[in-house]
């Protein structure tokens, strides 16, 4: 028998190895001698650059950068030599996380330092990337980021402009002439798990700069930004990103990279399965396990588990999903896994079920339960 196990992490308790760990002790209680193939995944959020680089057998590189209020700090991304990839989560940098609450302001944070993170990739030789934009301070379009690699963005007088969300409705024309050594020779593919369009009631500004710290006038400064430095953009690049689906993700950096780096949006978790070649490492398998630490409604719109089962589906390999906790909706009843495990045993609280110790036990009973069912000698 062959079992591979391709789990998300159980944020707050595991880490998507840790999870695949306890379920490999649980099978082998049950067939010592079965093949079991480990992969760590994530869906482009959280754990996606160490997911990545354990999975294709990279490393991590620390830099100094700006963090969204221009201090230096240290943060770090994925690079796998062998294909010269650079895997970067903009949150290391950008990332709402890194400012006290009272520091939140849209208005001010930049993504420059997921710029220079990128630069400093370049410099090492990356001409590939993979980008996750979840957790974003930010509401600058991208225009920071892209300012690190030698953009200029100019007011109507010709002066550069530097600063967050509030040089947006300032811009007026674009300067690609100061672009970095090397940028044109690479590629982007950026993790984008939101629909919402640059601008307007469901637009990056509206939808998200308030949990950043905006209020509701700064979120109307804003949105007039994003529709003037989408107007600005299409004048530049011949690309309009005001209605496009997935531009305003991470305050519409989306939308920034898309136009004027040409990346290519994608979900999350099929930029982190095509990038392992997943489908070639399932293929013959009998069983499949994934899973995440809450599986509910969201779980069948995207996250990782969902892009694992379309796969397994097309060649008609068994999943089964497990989860710490499971909140039932008519998506999962009526799903395509084989089953849906809970792990938690009844009548225990989650904070109990959260203690990395007691969680993998969990899984371990769990695993060993579903070998024994759907695994044979």
């Amino acid at each position: 028998m062959r079992v591979v196990i391709a789990t998300d992490s159980f944020k707050g308790s595991l880490s998507s190895r840790e999870v695949a760990d306890a379920v490999e002790l649980g099978i082998r209680d049950h067939l010592p001698k079965c093949e079991v193939v480990k992969v760590a995944i994530a869906d482009g959020g959280e754990g996606t650059t160490e997911a990545l680089v354990k999975t294709l057998g990279g490393r991590l590189i620390e830099t100094e950068v700006c963090d969204p209020l221009g201090r230096a700090i240290i943060a770090h991304y994925g690079l796998i030599e062998e294909s010269r990839t650079a895997i970067i989560e903009l949150s290391s940098a950008s990332g709402l996380p890194l400012l006290k609450n009272e520091e939140r302001n849209p208005l001010l944070t930049t993504t420059f330092g997921t710029g220079e993170m990128i630069a400093d990739a370049i410099r090492r030789g990356c001409h590939h990337f993979l980008i996750g934009i979840g957790g974003s301070a930010t509401n600058d379009g991208g225009a920071g980021l892209l300012r690190a690699l030698g953009f200029r963005f100019l007011d109507s007088n010709g002066i550069e402009l530097i600063g967050g969300g509030e040089i947006l409705e300032k811009i007026a024309t674009i300067d690609n002439s100061r672009l970095i050594e090397g940028l044109s020779e690479c590629d982007f593919t950026v993790a984008c798990d939101v629909t919402n369009p640059f601008f307007g009631e469901q637009g990056a500004a509206y939808i998200y700069a308030p949990q950043k710290g905006a209020t509701p006038e700064m979120v109307e400064q804003l949105d007039r930004g994003l529709r003037n430095f989408a107007r600005v953009i299409e004048e530049f690049s011949g690309v309009d990103i005001g209605g496009m689906e997935g531009a305003g993700a991470a305050g519409g950096v989306g939308g920034g990279l898309k136009a004027l780096l040409d990346a290519t949006l994608v979900r999350g978790i099929d930029m982190v399965l095509d990038s392992i070649k997943f489908e070639q490492i399932i293929e013959g398998c009998d069983l499949i396990i994934t899973g995440e630490g809450k599986i509910d409604r969201q779980t069948i719109m995207g996250k990782a588990p969902s892009g694992v089962l379309a796969i397994a589906n097309r060649l008609h390999i068994p999943t089964i999903a497990i989860g710490g906790y499971i909140e039932w909706c008519e998506g999962l009843q009526h799903g395509e896994f084989t089953a849906i495990e809970s792990v938690t045993p009844e009548g225990m609280t989650l904070a109990e079920a959260m203690v990395p110790e007691t969680a993998k036990n969990n899984i371990r009973h769990t695993a060993k339960r579903i070998a024994e069912q759907y695994l044979t000698e």
